[in-house]
């Protein structure tokens, strides 16, 4: 790859961008000097950043604007959210591409295994949550509802979370694979929490949608990230880059991996295709 260049950087959020920490705080989304000036310098180069994380679209915009994207007189930012389910313009917000399912079969599965596990469906347009019950402080963005799980799962939704904090993520890993969870694509985080998404719908596809947009393809993308959501972006990017803290599965599904999020991963690989310049 000695003379390619990326023309799109995907870049994940937490563990990527963010140094993740259990019970996550405001004072959590920091973004360093060296991740920021990476950024920068991508963007100096004439590439795409595009943000793409399984957050919600409120949960990301945020961070756009802590990276200061985009600059004034720039085109809107791309954003993949919700793993790969939303993709919109930023700003303002403007959804140009939405997937949604019927989740109520494969959340009634999962709850007759982990009957005390919390749900939550992102209430799209307005930024918080309903939520079966609220979930520990600092996981989820917003204002929570409460509402039976029937009526969260009552009508198509983009994503839904299920949580359970008497659990651990190989118990979630070890379920989703005996229930099989027919017409649904699931993904465990570094706890007992699973994403569930549209069939077919990943980081990945959300990622395809902005380079067809673009004129671009995979093989013009450089993405980095440190989650199994991740996996399936990092087999797609022409070049895709595991963080150093990430579980094994993840390094396997990348052409590299990189330095961890402490040690600032993401602007180490970003500086290797768009060094800083020497004075």
């Amino acid at each position: 790859m000695a003379d390619w260049n990326p023309r799109v950087v995907a870049l994940d959020i937490d563990g990527t961008l963010l140094k993740w920490v259990d019970g996550q705080t405001e004072d959590y989304e920091t973004i360093t000097a060296p991740v920021h000036d990476a950024v920068h310098r991508a963007l100096d180069a004439g590439a795409h950043i595009v943000l793409s994380s399984g957050r919600s679209p409120h949960g990301m915009t945020r961070i756009a604007d802590l990276l200061h994207i985009p600059r004034e007189d720039a085109d809107q930012l791309w954003v993949v959210a919700s793993n790969g389910a939303v993709v919109f313009r930023y700003p303002p917000m403007e959804v140009v591409h939405e997937e949604t399912f019927d989740a109520a079969p494969a959340v009634a599965a999962v709850l007759e295994h982990h009957p005390d596990a919390l749900v939550a469906v992102e209430e799209r347009g307005v930024g918080g949550y309903r939520v079966n019950r609220v979930f520990p402080e600092g996981e989820l963005s917003g204002e929570q509802l409460i509402t039976e799980v029937g009526d969260i799962v009552g009508e198509p939704v983009s994503r839904v979370i299920i949580r359970d904090p008497a659990a651990t993520a190989d118990d979630f890993i070890e379920l989703a694979a005996r229930l099989g969870l027919h017409g649904t694509d699931y993904v465990v985080g570094w706890t007992a929490w699973m994403d569930l998404s549209p069939v077919g719908v990943s980081k990945a596809s959300g990622l395809q949608h902005v380079c067809d947009a673009l004129g671009l393809a995979a093989a013009d993308v450089l993405a980095i990230g440190d989650g199994r959501n991740d996996i399936e972006m990092l087999r797609w990017a022409g070049r895709g880059v595991a963080m150093g803290q990430s579980v094994e599965e993840v390094k396997a599904a990348a052409d590299d991996v990189t330095a961890s999020v402490h040690d600032e991963g993401a602007a180490v690989e970003m500086s290797r295709w768009f060094p800083p310049r020497e004075d």
